[in-house]
């Protein structure tokens, strides 16, 4: 049963990175879009296509009747909650199982 849990921790562990890297790379882009990029540099397109996809559904949902985009922190809160709520509570379940309760 430890190896299932080793993998859990790892997975968790990876999850939790990849996570806290794209919560930079939105963070990146809500800063670059102040600015107004220019849109053939291939940075700003890199962040574009990767952040474009997460957040255009929620432009949609909450839209834009602040004037202001309010998507990147919906985005980060929900980024945030999967990290403190899900992933350290797979990381708790993968020690249980490592110290040998199932529960």
């Amino acid at each position: 049963m430890f190896i299932f849990s080793n993998l859990l921790i790892a997975v968790a562990n990876i999850l939790d990175i990849a996570l806290t890297i794209y919560m930079w790379v939105i963070i990146i882009a809500a800063l670059i879009s102040w600015v107004s990029p220019d849109p053939y540099n291939p940075v700003v397109r890199f962040l574009r296509a990767v952040t474009e996809p997460v957040l255009r559904p929620i432009r949609r949902l909450i839209g834009f009747r602040t004037g202001l985009d309010f998507s990147p922190m919906v985005v980060i809160l929900a980024i945030l909650f999967v990290k403190y709520f899900l992933i350290t509570s797979l990381i708790e379940f993968a020690y249980k199982l490592k110290r040998g309760g199932m529960v």
